[in-house]
């Protein structure tokens, strides 16, 4: 979703419609951001990031609380390394390179702390803004 703030994201899925959106930009000063690495649209504050070590399809993947600039598509049920998850695949709003996905629900209640959060693979964003 384009333009939201990133605590108020939320992943309804519809049909795309040709209309003119706005990116959202992450404060650049002092603050620590990831990028999509194909076209560098802000994803995600440092702070957002929760946890390192996810696997995704294509190797690392980082754990995120809130994301902006991303769409969602439908939920569906996938068997992953921690279970069974209802799970929608995320993508950049800006090129529209699938990123990863959002935890919708988790069946077990061992997993239910990532119902709401991001996964995004490290093969799709780079760090951005002060990471001396």
């Amino acid at each position: 979703m384009l333009g939201c703030h990133p605590t108020s994201f939320s992943c309804s899925y519809s049909a795309p419609k040709m209309v003119k959106t706005f990116q959202a930009y992450l404060p650049s000063k002092s603050y620590r951001t990831y990028s999509c690495v194909h076209c560098r649209a802000h994803l995600a504050n440092h702070d957002e990031l929760i946890s390192k070590s996810f696997q995704g399809s294509q190797g690392r993947a980082y754990l995120f609380n809130s994301v902006v600039n991303v769409g969602c598509g439908p939920a569906e049920e996938r068997v992953l390394l921690t279970g069974l998850h209802a799970v929608a695949d995320i993508y950049c709003e800006c090129c529209k390179t699938t990123l990863g996905w959002k935890y919708e629900h988790a069946f077990e209640s061992s997993q239910k702390y990532k119902e709401g959060k991001f996964i995004i693979e490290l093969a799709h964003m780079i760090k951005d803004n002060g990471w001396d």
